[in-house]
């Protein structure tokens, strides 16, 4: 047996919540449990594939599925491909109970589901992977098609879920599907800065995401209420800004490998310069003023920040910056930049000396001010930067780079001020902007945030992730 596919059936076996499915992908991801309690009845096929393809047709017949079931890829093939088919065959076996193999067939042989995968595609996956694919299911049996391996994945999750009872079979039904997304970016974010999350939560969420075809996982990472990620550089940001609650770098860099065996980005958040109250309990030296004494331990938001005046404070986010660049290679890193409240930026004599020299007229210029010096460095560490409305302003250079994460419509009326401006956005879940339905290959969609409380039960979490997703 592959190495791949014992890897999966090891982890499917071992782990105690590999039965747990969230609700909204409940259709996609059924236990075979469930349907060996059912007799099948026979049903004609019904459209519920979650997102809709671009382009379904349905034909007369269907392919039966039985224990011969088999895979094989035809054209491209490599140990990502593998896993994946692993996957999607060991969830067909849960689905339908059938014994089939749960590896596939050596490239080249005959099998009843081939894949003709052209490329690998990008070894850092981003917004320009091509995730499309074709699949089509006779009587004879089934086929996907598609450019990379990204797009195959997501041909896969088609197939497990079309899968449906017929009497006593399950079958396929016959079908052509051309598929491409409408939004490059599909993300889905987690609030670990305020409510930290066990691995497995993370992985499981992460399974939830690839059935849906979500391709970012947003983790936010720093808050006022913790420090969530360890860097080696400045340790005490999780010894004092963490009560212990942390990912190891080898955490973070373990969920960077699973998300991409899912086809899935990660794109981290460190906020500043506001909800910095953890980075200030470890480092007071980089606060505008006033340092706090412990991480906040209710909901909200401190007025603590990161002083933009100091070349130190740049000093140390660089380093910063530059070692997590380490362990997230996505070519987008979020830097917050929302609900900075500083009340040292109006009223510190050093720092309204700054604004004056540097011609600051407020708070809204000085942030700016500090944007543009952490875009800097991160376009050094040739990253683009991503932020909340408020790093909107008309003097934020290099636009090209700066992803404008919206969570609402409040920023709009900044737009009359950026009517010429050319920000790629980051949308709510909401695919509409001033009543208008976006056209395909818009900006991209992000079901977030998800401040997912600690000591909630597993599946009441899971049930707060998922309960809009359709």
């Amino acid at each position: 047996m592959r190495w791949a596919c014992l890897n999966e059936m090891i982890a499917m076996k071992t782990s105690p919540r590999t039965r747990f499915l969230m609700p909204a992908v409940l259709a996609v991801l059924v236990s075979s449990a469930a349907f060996s309690q059912t007799e099948p009845q026979s049903a004609p096929y019904v459209n519920n594939l979650m997102p809709q393809p671009a382009s379904v047709s349905v034909a007369p017949g269907r392919f039966v599925l039985t224990t011969q079931f088999s895979a094989a890829t035809t054209a491209f093939d490599n140990s990502r491909l593998d896993a994946a088919i692993c996957r999607a065959l060991l969830q067909l076996r849960r689905k339908t109970g059938l014994p089939f193999a749960g590896e596939p067939l050596p490239s080249g042989h005959s099998a009843q589901l081939s894949l003709a995968v052209q490329a690998a595609g990008e070894e850092i996956q981003s917004t320009d992977e091509d995730e499309s694919y074709t699949l089509s299911v006779t009587s004879a049996g089934v086929r996907i098609d598609a450019p990379t391996v990204v797009g195959a994945m997501r041909g896969l999750q088609t197939l497990v879920q079309l899968v449906q009872p017929s009497g006593g079979e399950y079958v396929l039904p016959a079908v052509a599907i051309h598929d491409s997304p409408r939004f490059p970016w599909r993300g889905l974010m987690i609030d670990c800065g305020r409510h930290f999350e066990p691995m497995e939560v993370l992985k499981r969420t992460l399974d939830g995401m690839a059935a849906v075809k979500l391709n970012v996982f947003h983790w936010h990472l720093t808050e006022d209420q913790g420090f969530r990620i360890e860097s080696k550089l400045f340790p005490q940001l999780t010894a004092m800004g963490s009560d212990g609650l942390f990912y190891t770098q080898q955490d973070a860099a373990e969920i960077v490998r699973y998300a991409r065996a899912l086809g899935i980005r990660v794109v981290p958040e460190f906020e500043m310069p506001g909800h910095a109250t953890a980075w200030l309990v470890a480092h007071p030296e980089l606060a505008s003023g006033r340092a706090p004494n412990s991480i906040r331990r209710e909901f909200g938001v401190s007025d603590f920040a990161l002083d933009p005046t100091r070349e130190e404070t740049y000093q140390f986010i660089e380093r910063f910056l530059g070692e997590m660049a380490t362990i997230f290679p996505d070519p987008y890193v979020h830097i917050g930049g929302d609900e900075t409240r500083s009340p040292e930026w109006k009223t510190d004599p050093r720092i309204r000396a700054f604004m004056r020299e540097h011609q600051l007229q407020d708070s809204e210029a000085l942030q700016s001010y500090f944007n543009q010096r952490v875009l800097k460095i991160l376009i050094g560490l040739h990253k683009h930067m991503v932020g909340w409305d408020e790093i909107l302003t008309p003097t934020l250079p290099g636009r090209r780079h700066s992803v404008v994460a919206r969570p609402g419509f409040a920023c709009e009326r900044r737009d009359a001020r950026l009517s010429g401006c050319t920000f790629r956005w980051v949308l709510p879940r909401r695919y509409e902007i001033r009543g208008r339905i976006l056209p395909r290959r818009s900006p991209a969609v992000e079901r977030g945030p998800i401040p997912t409380a600690g000591k909630t039960r597993a599946g009441r979490r899971d049930l707060h992730v998922w309960r809009t997703a359709q």
